[in-house]
């Protein structure tokens, strides 16, 4: 996935402050894993958060928010933000939501 740098500094900036957090380059892109599971992630003009299919109506009824669907079908409980809109919320609160599911995870 192509990627923006300066969206993955703002990323690696939001992480540094989090415990459990490792950086990965993948699918040509960067992602970010909560105890070994994938949490979120930077493409161009856009991030990528893992929210759960549980708060995946909740986390797209926000502004910014699409589902991800990078084949022709969505991928349930992963979603898009408009990267101005995440930043509008606050890129920590869409950490923290994506975390409340990722966190419950058994590490890997």
């Amino acid at each position: 996935m192509p990627h923006d740098p300066h969206l993955v500094e703002l990323m690696r900036e939001a992480m540094r402050r989090r415990a459990g957090v490792s950086e990965r380059r993948m699918f040509g892109g960067y992602c970010w894993m909560l105890n070994g599971n994938m949490l979120c992630g930077v493409e161009v003009g856009r991030f990528m958060f893992r929210v759960g299919k549980e708060r995946e109506a909740q986390a797209l009824s926000r502004p910014g928010a699409t589902p991800m669907d990078i084949t022709g079908k969505p991928m349930r409980g992963i979603i898009w933000v408009d990267a101005g809109a995440a930043i509008d919320a606050g890129l920590d609160a869409w950490i923290d939501f994506a975390s409340h599911f990722v966190g419950a995870l058994e590490p890997k």
